[in-house]
Formats: structure tokens, sequence, C-alpha cells
């Protein structure tokens, strides 16, 4: 894992907490394999579009349909990985 990955996933867990004001949270107390929905942080489909809206802002990746959202979503290694290979910013 590159530096550059490692400070990806500090900043993406950084963005999830501002942008979803889990104001309770430190992005330490998210691990990168923790799923983001259900068991893990127990995200809902309201704070997956506020994550879309979040990539296409802060990322410049543009993702229409949910059914791709939900496979980026999946927790924070899988939205870094993506982040990386699609991000136009």
């Amino acid at each position: 894992m590159t530096m550059e990955t490692t400070e990806l996933k500090q900043q993406v867990k950084e963005q999830i907490i501002k942008f979803l004001n889990l104001t309770t949270l430190k992005p330490e107390d998210i691990k990168d394999d923790e799923p983001l929905f259900g068991e893990g942080l127990g995200l809902d489909s309201i704070d997956s579009i506020e994550l879309i809206v979040m990539l296409s802002r802060e990322y410049g990746i543009n993702i229409q349909d949910p059914k791709d959202g939900r496979k980026v979503l999946v927790d924070v290694n899988t939205m870094v990985d993506y982040i990386e290979k699609n991000r136009t910013k």
C-alpha cells in the first residue's frame, strides 16, 4: 500500500464523518474493511446518496446507477480503490 493510498483512506474517513455529520466518530474509529452499511457503521440509503455526492464533488466521480454505488460503497478499501482508478480531480 502506498503512502498516497494511506493518506487517501484517512481523507475518505474524514469526509465520511464530515459529509454524514457523524460527529461521535473519529477517523480511527472506522476500520478500512468495516462494512459501511448494515452491521458495520450502520449507514442507510440516504447516507449512500450523500457519499455518491461526496465522490462527485471531491473526486469528480459520477456514479449514475445506485447499483454501481453499492459496489463502490462497501467499505473504505473499496471506496479508495475506486477513487484511485476513476478520479478526475
